[in-house]
């Protein structure tokens, strides 16, 4: 089987519009270059043109020439069956939401990376008195979805991070063999981080994209994508289930 290295992946994804940041490192409130409605409104991006995570949300991935696009990137994936979970935890990914794991967008910010991604996606966002960076309380165009919830940090789980590789998922595919650096960069790259329902997220749990796809059909195909784009980056394999199904949802 062949491996795509992240500048193969870099390749496929020439001429990609990157996005900036402002501030202090952060990606600010207001809507971002480059970012797109989607047919319901809500604020988002297209994830071959987000390459590094740093625009909010998914916006559907459907014009035919976007499709052949995404399906190209998806076929560089290589495969294998999923390992064991013997030895994973939470813990050999980092403590959660650290500020300190170099190498990936945002890191060292003075912000966490929770509170990196909340700001990254949320509208109408309110910050803890005296803070730029803790998030009380914002609208969140949730992708899964399709809906825009109302949150408010006195209900924090109604929105989650969602892991879009999620991690144990990795440690299966190959990170149980990684160094400690190389899993917390994974854990907290902006590329696979994305706030969505607390519900939907619950359901998908470790499931890769032929056992859980979000709700919202619209964005399979994105999802598909950003999927993809993180296991080519940190050079994981997926099932062969996993890889059709993707394939699929961008009219493979």
């Amino acid at each position: 089987m062949s491996r795509v290295s992240a500048a193969g992946c870099a390749a496929v994804l020439a001429g990609a519009v990157l996005a900036g940041c402002t501030g202090n490192g952060a990606p600010g409130g207001g809507k971002p270059t480059g970012s797109a409605g989607s047919s319901s409104g809500a604020r988002g991006s297209a994830p071959l043109a987000n390459p590094e995570g740093l625009e909010p949300g998914l916006v559907p991935t459907s014009s035919a020439q976007d499709q052949v696009a995404a399906r190209d990137l998806i076929a560089g994936l290589a495969t294998k069956g999923r390992g064991p979970k013997t030895g994973y935890d939470r813990k050999e990914f980092g403590s959660a939401w650290m500020d300190s794991a170099d190498g990936v967008p945002l890191a060292r910010n003075g912000c966490d990376t929770r509170n990196d991604v909340l700001k990254r996606d949320g509208q109408g966002i309110r910050f803890r008195s005296g803070s730029d960076c803790v998030v009380v309380s914002m609208t969140l165009p949730d992708p899964y979805t399709g809906k825009a919830l109302a949150w408010r940090k006195e209900k924090a789980a109604e929105v989650q991070i969602d892991h879009v590789v999620p991690l144990s998922y990795a440690w299966q595919m190959g990170a149980a063999r990684w160094g400690k650096p190389k899993r917390q960069r994974l854990a907290n790259d902006v590329l696979n981080l994305l706030p969505v329902s607390g519900p939907a997220n619950s359901a998908k749990g470790d499931s890769g994209p032929a056992s859980w796809l979000p709700p919202n059909k619209a964005i399979r195909c994105a999802y598909a994508v950003t999927f993809a784009q993180v296991a080519l980056k940190y050079e994981l394999p997926v099932t062969e289930a996993d890889k059709r199904t993707m394939l699929t949802q961008c009219g493979g």
